[in-house]
């Protein structure tokens, strides 16, 4: 299994060792992440620690490389998220301009933030999100349904040839039950998903894209979600 670099606290050396710079630091990086594409490495004025963007996260570490961190840093003065802020920087992405007639739509309320979700009908975390949702108020949830796992395409085309591929959505996602097709349709929208993935870097699932563009890799609970969407939403 290919190392990944999703993950909230890793100890990476036990060693006690020391590196010049951000040069040592991104090369070390390079060998312990050799399949993780890393965009830039640089040293931040919080007690030493190092910046680290790959190409679809942000994480830190310190200068003997002892730890990598993923997770949020506030400025207590200003309560700014200054890990938030970067990450807009970096990824963000225009959310009007997602082909959201590719998804399957799920309106709760009165439907005013937004929210897309690329999702695997087999994959066990994109189930604990989508149970993480269903408490959601007032949103839109655009679910791009993206097959990466063995035996996922079989079933994303029988969820998208249902009458109602919401309800079959949420009834193998939520209640386990396998979709079964009740007609032929036109499963083009994968094969388009797929490429969107591609272009947007999107390769593990689930990630979600929030209403102010900023993509964010892996799960989230119910209360980091409302308190995201309700961030992105005052952004817009």
């Amino acid at each position: 299994m290919k190392p990944s670099v999703h993950f909230v606290l890793l100890v990476l050396f036990a060693a006690n060792l020391a590196f010049s710079g951000e040069a040592d630091i991104r090369s070390e990086m390079e060998k312990r992440f050799p399949y993780s594409k890393i965009i830039s490495v640089s040293k931040t004025p919080y007690f030493g620690m190092y910046e680290v963007v790959f190409v679809d996260q942000l994480v830190y570490t310190d200068e003997r490389m002892t730890y990598l961190f993923s997770g949020n840093i506030i400025d207590m003065h200003t309560m700014q998220n200054l890990t938030e802020a970067r990450e807009k920087q970096l990824y963000a992405i225009d959310f009007d301009t997602l082909p959201i007639n590719l998804a399957i739509k799920s309106v709760k309320g009165n439907g005013k933030r937004k929210l897309a979700v690329f999702t695997d009908p087999n994959c066990q975390y994109c189930k604990k999100l989508e149970k993480e949702m269903v408490n959601l108020t007032n949103a839109t949830i655009y679910i791009f349904v993206l097959p990466i796992l063995p035996g996922s395409k079989e079933k994303a085309k029988a969820i998208l040839c249902s009458p109602d591929s919401l309800k079959a959505w949420e009834d193998h996602m939520l209640r386990g039950v396998e979709p079964q097709p009740k007609k032929a349709c036109d499963t083009a929208a994968l094969a388009k998903i797929s490429m969107l993935a591609t272009r947007l870097r999107i390769n593990v699932t689930p990630t979600l894209i929030f209403g102010d563009g900023v993509i964010k890799p892996g799960n989230l609970t119910f209360d980091q979600l409302d308190k995201r969407l309700t961030a992105s939403s005052h952004t817009n």
